[in-house]
């Protein structure tokens, strides 16, 4: 496949008979029943894509957060973990918010990390039956995963457990920025199906 050097907004690509698409947007605003917050442990909100979704979705997300930070994560969600807040003001009914690993700070287990996050936020999507979910490149802003590594992981995880996750129909893959989503075209290991 070649990667188109312009491209229209939003830039579009499918893998996986259709199931996948690739586009160039912001995430707050899709129309999907659920989008991923590439989150901070605390779940407080923070810069990049988990302020813009606290932000979009108001105050209701920080009050589910800090009622999961009470219960079940005092000590702030773990990398790899995935846990559901309402979607408050934005047009997904769900945030789901996962943390990514920090890269070269997780003893080598960076890679596992990071696929444990699109993975178990597929099967709690597929727990509140999900039909669409919009993810961003998780870890690779402030996290620093390289996006050439993110991509290869990212896809490889989503088509493992794609196939697990009977409600899911789309996994819309969501970069703020032609460029990033050029290195995941250039970088992503979908299979030919």
């Amino acid at each position: 496949m070649s990667v188109a050097k312009t491209f229209p907004v939003p830039y579009i690509e499918t893998y996986l008979n259709g199931r996948v698409v690739v586009l160039v947007g912001d995430i707050t605003s899709q129309h999907v029943d659920a989008i991923v917050n590439a989150a901070n442990s605390s779940l407080l909100g923070g810069g990049g894509v988990d302020g813009a979704i606290h932000r979009a979705g108001g105050p209701e997300i920080l009050k589910e957060c800090k009622e999961i930070r009470r219960t079940k994560y005092p000590d702030g969600l773990p990398a790899g973990k995935a846990v559901v807040t309402s979607g408050g003001s934005l047009p997904a009914r769900y945030v789901i918010h996962t943390v990514g690993p920090l890269y070269g700070r997780h003893d080598g287990q960076e890679a596992e990390l990071l696929a444990a996050c699109y993975r178990n936020s597929l099967l709690l999507a597929n727990d509140y039956f999900v039909a669409s979910i919009a993810f961003p490149a998780i870890s690779t802003g402030v996290f620093r995963y390289p996006q050439s590594e993110a991509a290869a992981i990212a896809s490889q995880a989503i088509e493992d457990s794609i196939y697990q996750v009977s409600s899911i129909n789309e996994v819309r893959l969501v970069f703020f920025q032609p460029e990033s989503a050029d290195e995941f075209l250039k970088h992503q290991r979908f299979s030919k199906r």
